[in-house]
């Protein structure tokens, strides 16, 4: 079987896991998640862990196990500590500002300012020069589509690097027209 889908998922104190049917419900101390099991893993509670097992010995079970599990031990993860991820905006004059609890205004070149709506349950937390957010939350399924959407809004370019990045994503840079001429000689030179 899958050898993720084996490993116990630890219980922090405080974290409860309550099954109804096919459905999970793991609540902490920051708030409520719940979840779908795949009908071929069942799950099962020890003193301090949760064991997921699969009763079917197919080997297209075994992918189903593995999410299965990662997915309980991020909803685990997510109610007792949560999710960050960083984004950076680099680009002359690129800043995003608060707009409101749920909002952020971003100045990224265009014309125009952008808004963008924050999803219920995500927070976001903006540095001192305005060119950071953290995006913040307890579901890493919606932190990651939150961070993809707001990353879209302007993405990285490759000749000068502007936009929206990931922190410590590494972008490959192109070399512009000028540098791609300037190694072939250039024009009128001697032969």
């Amino acid at each position: 079987m899958s050898r993720i889908g084996k490993q116990p998922i630890p219980l922090p104190d405080k974290v409860e896991v309550a099954v109804d049917g096919d459905r999970v419900r793991v609540k902490g101390p920051l708030g409520e998640l719940s979840g779908t099991l795949p009908s071929v893993v069942k799950l099962e509670r020890q003193d301090k862990t949760v064991v997921l097992v699969a009763n079917a010995k197919d080997p297209s079970v075994r992918a189903l196990y593995g999410m299965a599990r990662a997915r309980l031990a991020n909803m685990v993860h997510g109610v007792h500590t949560g999710f960050s991820k960083t984004l950076d905006i680099v680009g002359l004059g690129f800043k995003v500002e608060p707009d409101g609890a749920s909002k952020l205004t971003l100045s990224l070149g265009y014309s125009h300012k952008v808004h963008f709506d924050l999803p219920k349950g995500v927070s976001a937390e903006i540095d001192k020069k305005q060119t950071s957010v953290v995006l913040k939350c307890i579901d890493k399924d919606l932190l990651g589509q939150t961070a993809a959407r707001f990353r879209e809004l302007r993405e990285p370019e490759p000749y000068k690097g502007t936009g929206i990045r990931y922190h410590g994503e590494r972008i490959i840079r192109k070399a512009g027209k000028t540098a791609a001429g300037a190694g072939a000689g250039g024009a009128g030179g001697k032969k």
